[in-house]
């Protein structure tokens, strides 16, 4: 039985992650801001003694640096680093502020590798040493036909290099890393328009994930398992 950490883990994909690994038997550590909100995860935890809730706001450094202990002694196998933030909707050229830009660069880029070298203990001490950062093809640079989205895109495409740094620093201690790009799906986030739903997205992530190796660590998946460029 693997442990599986996911964050970001209260509604769309992280929730499916959630329910995916929770049916194969694992393990599953998940965590929200505001877990009394987060009705449906409530009601998974009481029903399954599989899966365990810590209160996680990673826009807060108080909540980050408090995590570790949270966790206690805990291996992690599986790490997904799903919590994200799209911010404003409005950011074409002209209309881009340093206060909203900077604010999801903090959620989407800062945390996820301050996340990860606060449980890093955690994740040495895991026998499957698989780290996973949800990410999305707006980040990357020669998929960029459209332009716009200026938040977004950049929070997503440093994202892409912090990980790619991760992948090379931490593949010496056996571990193997990837961004995942979740597709265009139904949520929030996605919005109505999605082309597929959250359970064929994370059908395909967790198949990705399953075939994660030192061959392929490093690298940038479509969640179909097929690379994009960077």
């Amino acid at each position: 039985m693997a442990t599986v950490l996911i964050t970001g883990a209260n509604r769309g994909i992280g929730l499916e992650f959630v329910k995916q690994y929770l049916a194969r038997g694992e393990k599953v550590i998940g965590t929200c801001r505001d877990i009394e909100a987060a009705e449906v995860l409530a009601q998974l935890s009481t029903n399954n003694e599989n899966l365990q809730l810590l209160k996680l706001d990673v826009a807060s450094d108080e909540s980050l640096m408090a995590f570790p202990a949270k966790l206690a002694n805990i291996p992690i196998d599986i790490f997904i680093n799903n919590a994200g933030v799209y911010g404003p909707r409005n950011s074409v050229f002209s209309n881009v502020d340093a206060e909203n830009w900077l604010s999801v660069l903090r959620v989407n880029t800062i945390a996820p590798m301050l996340l990860t070298q606060r449980i890093i203990e955690n994740l040495k001490q895991g026998e499957g040493k698989k780290l996973l950062y949800v990410t999305s093809k707006m980040g990357s640079i020669d998929d960029n036909n459209g332009g716009g989205s200026y938040v977004y895109r950049s929070s997503k495409a440093a994202l892409n290099a912090v990980v790619k740094s991760i992948a090379v620093d931490l593949g010496g201690a056996g571990f193997d890393v990837a961004v995942l790009h979740p597709g265009w799906v139904r949520t929030d986030m996605g919005g109505p328009n999605g082309l597929i739903d959250t359970e064929t997205s994370v059908v395909g992530m967790i198949s990705v994930i399953d075939n994660l190796n030192s061959g392929n660590t490093g690298s940038f998946f479509n969640y179909d398992g097929t690379i994009i460029p960077w």
